[in-house]
């Protein structure tokens, strides 16, 4: 067995992020664990431009913003391990792994960050009828098969979802050659950014069809077409309102999943809405010493939130193992008060009435900085609305916005200074008003 300080399961923008932040805290002995061939992560095959706006004020493609990282955590010599994967993580902090050169090995580890980010949801999700002909792809594996691998999937297209991904492979195809004939949502609204929508749609003219969905797939070799239909608000296909459209690709922008069987393994408190761990403001979740940020923790819609996250997720575990190392008892000792801790005089954030989660899902004022930053996403789209914050049952803060909608995180920053002033508060409450 190997005693490593801190582990980082990951090395896509989040792992990256959260390593350098744990360099710069002062913690020497980083390790990230990566699967793949290389470091980045997704930000390999999004070969479009808009990274980076916030973090390094200019446009960047994904692989320019990753190597940015990667040049980064070079300078600071962190560690990584690429082409090995992880197959258990235990709630003392185990990691169980494997790779070429050593086999299937154990770490122990003071602290670990997760960011195992995101898949795609698959077809077997969906429940379409029809057979398994060849022509259906994810919509990120279509990406990564026309930007990395030189491969066409198709000629001519159908996509099923407006989810980011979807929306910029609809640009991407079209760029390519391909006739993308339409992209189809099931919701009455689309799951993409609003830019990506006039970017990557309406600037080519591919129509949109909202609340649609595929109800056939036909073909037995390949793709020869799909059966669209209306649904109604209950998301049933309407009779009367089905329209073949022949095509021979049909790519699935449906949907991510968060990489959480790892963390469900080693008994993790999971959130039902973003299929994530539940954390506290330090991206601490309930295992002592285990951390979680990036799109493991909730999908996020901008990669540069992704590494503001994973910064603090870094610091933080820093600070987890400058306090083990420094405190004379034993660990278990020092675990015990961490548990402590989080069963005491903790605020709870709760979501409701059109907000779907938050993230964080706790405050601990002793650990939190001067200002926090309270991410979650709405339930429907919304105009002319307001964002309420109530402390216990008193509206504290009314924050107007012209437009909300699911496909565009919402943020709300909390002051410590406030939640000192105010009288012994229990409860933080977000929902969307008037």
């Amino acid at each position: 067995m190997e005693n490593r300080k801190i582990v980082i399961i990951g090395g896509g923008p989040a792992g990256l992020a959260a390593a350098i932040a744990a360099k710069k805290a002062g913690v020497d002995d980083v390790l990230i664990l990566e699967r793949d061939v290389r470091l980045g992560g997704i930000l390999n095959q999004c070969i479009h431009n808009g990274f980076g706006l916030h973090t390094f004020h200019e446009e960047l493609t994904g692989p320019e913003y990753a190597e940015r990282f990667i040049q980064e955590a070079k300078a600071y010599d962190v560690e990584a391990w690429l082409n090995t994967m992880v197959l258990s993580l235990s709630p003392d902090r185990q990691i169980t792994a494997m790779n070429r050169e050593k086999g299937v090995f154990v770490i122990q580890a003071d602290a670990v960050i997760l960011a195992m980010g995101c898949r795609e949801r698959p077809r077997g999700a969906l429940n379409i009828p029809g057979t398994r002909p060849a022509g259906i792809y994810s919509a990120g594996t279509a990406q990564r098969l026309v930007n990395m691998e030189g491969f066409m999937p198709g000629k001519e297209v159908v996509i099923l979802g407006s989810g980011d991904i979807g929306l910029i492979m609809a640009r991407r195809m079209t760029l390519e050659g391909a006739n993308v004939k339409v992209v189809a949502e099931l919701m009455p609204y689309s799951g993409g950014l609003k830019r990506n929508i006039v970017q990557c749609l309406d600037d080519y003219g591919i129509p949109l069809k909202l609340s649609h969905t595929v109800i056939e797939i036909h073909g037995k070799e390949r793709v020869t077409g799909v059966t669209l239909a209306q649904v109604d608000e209950r998301r049933r296909p309407i009779p009367g309102t089905e329209e073949f459209i022949s095509c021979d690709t049909l790519l699935l922008s449906v949907g991510l999943i968060p990489e959480n069987e790892l963390s469900v393994q080693a008994g993790i408190w999971m959130e039902a809405a973003t299929q994530g761990p539940q954390v506290d403001e330090s991206l601490s979740t309930n295992l002592a010493g285990v951390f979680a940020c990036g799109n493991v923790l909730h999908v996020h819609d901008l990669v540069d939130y992704v590494s503001e996250e994973a910064a603090l997720a870094g610091s933080r575990a820093a600070a987890y193992v400058r306090k083990m190392c420094a405190q004379d008892t034993a660990k278990e000792t020092l675990e015990k008060e961490n548990t402590e801790m989080e069963n005491a005089e903790s605020i709870l954030l709760h979501a409701t009435d059109g907000v779907r989660y938050t993230v964080p899902k706790r405050i601990h004022l002793v650990q939190m900085g001067d200002k926090l930053t309270v991410r979650f996403r709405v339930a429907d789209v919304y105009k002319d609305k307001a964002i309420h914050v109530y402390y216990d049952d008193r509206l504290v803060r009314r924050i107007p916005k012209r437009v909300m909608a699911p496909g565009e995180m919402e943020s709300v920053v909390l002051l410590k200074k406030d939640l000192m002033q105010a009288e012994d508060v229990k409860n933080i409450t977000f929902s969307i008003g008037d």
